[in-house]
């Protein structure tokens, strides 16, 4: 799945639960066997379990089931690589691991509901890849999933990373009430911050400007901007926004959001942890100082009132015809459109400047976990069951199976290391901004870098995907201090049915005046008449029983 579609889906999941437990981890605090397989006096008993296994699995080992097998699996099908059987990708893991898929396949835009409907009916694949956090909530009271946390010490290379890279805040942030979790999330080594904003660099150049480092700077950069911009074009036009998401979700209400110490856009979360204590997102004075910022670029015509309904299409011509400079970006579009774009412009450059600097300071928020993968509880009763999720560790969770998902085979599509800086891809394999002069798209031709496994990873397997200005980007947004996730506040099933009859229409009412303050339809002189609106909807009462649910768990899990 591209970055694009990635944070779309994550931002339509995160706002479907009126609380996001921060995004998930995972973690198994019991003690391991032989080879990361449970002694027999933890976790289920898998005696029965065992067929196809291998007897000694470790932490780097190769998994090579002990005969072939065939495991029933969900494949999301992107619209810029489509699902084909026929990919090496598939013929060189059989190779590897004797697996074979049988697979349902789905278009991304069918993903969510497919999956949906599928569990509900009882006819869900074992393997349920590209679930991002909470979705997996919706599937729990019923026992259509596997509390997986039981069985994370069959798990050898999962369980050491979350060791060695501390992730276990993360994980401890995805247990429910049950002290469980029921989702393997990708487990990232650094927070990844991937989308920030490209900007035309050369009509910096033309005003004598320097990178914008802090959005005071940008509203300069942009009131600058303004006095050469063709009639009827602005400085800012944006992508990002459509579909419509909840609470107007999109990259720049994100960034923006995060440097004012709130959850907005892709990143919206009903609740925020302030001061020791969970209070409502929407209507925190954090969020009204992020609306006011935007009232003020549109006020001033800055940015495009167009940048929370237009498609990316057409954000994309303005930024092409020289109608806009600056707009939302990450790794992947700035080198496959924005470059693109301007590339009959004379002289026109592009670059993917740091996120801008807020109130919070240099310093980030974000979980470094992924989207991640279901198990269906009908798994519990296969006789390949320890096989299967030896074969998840390795392909999802190894380091020798996540360079493999991402890379392929060394001598066929890249060559040398990653970890001594020898690796770069064969000059007819290209990816994003790698070997631009390729004749080969590594997704389109082969299916490596698949969303639907590739994912998560060290830092420098994750920088190994990038052209050296985005590693340069990387690095700075390193330099930041990264803020801790929200606590653990798991509502129980009848919490949680609730939670979500009242964040029906409280969600909608952020959603909705969140864009009527940034287009000034709605003066700020009556945020406290929309906050009195979200109390009449029970807001509350929500934040109330959040923070019950915090208090509870931290009473018993300490």
């Amino acid at each position: 799945m591209s970055n694009v579609s990635r944070r779309k889906v994550l931002a339509g999941a995160g706002a479907a639960s009126a609380v996001a437990l921060g995004l998930a981890a995972c973690g198994d605090s019991s003690s391991e066997g032989s080879g990361g397989v449970p002694n027999s006096t933890q976790g289920p008993d898998v005696s029965k379990n065992k067929d196809g296994a291998m007897d000694k699995y470790g932490v780097g080992d190769q998994f090579k089931a002990t005969k072939p097998l065939k495991f029933s699996i969900m494949i999301l099908s992107n619209a810029a690589y489509p699902y084909n059987a026929n990919w090496l990708f598939f013929t060189e893991l059989t190779k590897r691991t004797n697996v074979t898929f049988d697979a349902t396949v789905v278009p991304g835009s069918d993903y969510n509901q497919k999956r949906s409907v599928m569990i509900s009916g009882g006819n869900a694949p074992l393997i349920i890849p590209k679930t991002y956090r909470p979705d997996d909530e919706q599937y729990i009271a019923s026992g259509a999933i596997l509390p997986v946390s039981d069985y994370a010490s069959l798990m050898p290379n999962f369980s050491d990373k979350i060791k060695k890279w501390k992730l276990e805040p993360d994980i401890d942030s995805m247990r429910q009430d049950d002290g469980k979790y029921y989702l393997l999330p990708g487990l990232h080594e650094s927070v990844w911050k991937d989308y920030s904003l490209a900007v035309r660099t050369d009509i910096l150049q033309k005003l004598n400007l320097t990178v914008p480092k802090t959005w005071d700077d940008l509203l300069n950069v942009l009131r600058a901007m303004k006095t050469i911009i063709p009639a009827g074009g602005y400085p800012m036009s944006d992508r990002f926004s459509v579909p419509p998401q909840p609470a107007g979700a999109n990259n720049l209400l994100s960034i923006l959001g995060e440097a004012y110490g709130t959850h907005a856009g892709y990143q919206w979360q009903a609740t925020t942890f302030k001061n020791g204590k969970f209070v409502y997102t929407g209507a925190m004075d954090e969020y009204k100082q992020m609306l006011q910022y935007l009232n003020t670029m549109i006020s001033e015509k800055l940015l495009d009132p167009e940048s929370f309904t237009q498609t990316d299409d057409k954000a994309r011509q303005k930024f092409s015809t020289g109608m806009s400079y600056v707009m939302s970006c990450n790794a992947q579009t700035i080198q496959n459109d924005n470059k693109q774009d301007i590339a009959k412009i004379p002289g026109a450059t592009v670059v993917k400047i740091p996120v801008p600097i807020g109130p919070i300071g240099a310093a980030m928020t974000g979980s470094r976990l992924e989207n991640g993968v279901m198990i269906s509880a009908k798994a519990k009763d296969s006789p390949n069951l320890v096989a299967m999720l030896q074969f998840v560790d390795w392909l999802w969770y190894s380091d020798t199976g996540q360079m493999f998902a991402k890379w392929g085979i060394e001598g066929t599509t890249y060559t040398g290391n990653i970890n001594d800086g020898s690796f770069k891809l064969m000059p007819e394999i290209k990816f994003a901004g790698l070997n631009p002069t390729g004749t080969k798209n590594i997704q389109v031709e082969y299916g490596f870098y698949n969303g639907v496994f590739a994912y998560g990873g060290s830092t420098k397997l994750l920088n190994s995907q990038f052209a050296p200005e985005e590693v340069a980007f990387q690095e700075e947004m390193n330099k930041r201090k990264v803020l801790p996730v929200d606590p653990p506040h798991p509502l129980s099933a009848d919490e949680r049915e609730q939670v979500t009859l009242w964040d029906a229409g409280l969600k909608d009412t952020v959603a909705q005046n969140t864009v009527k303050f940034a287009l000034g339809q709605r003066p700020l002189s009556e945020w406290d008449a929309y906050v009195s609106e979200l109390k009449a909807k029970n807001m509350d009462q929500e934040v109330d029983l959040t923070n019950k649910s915090y208090d509870r768990y931290k009473k018993a899990h300490g």
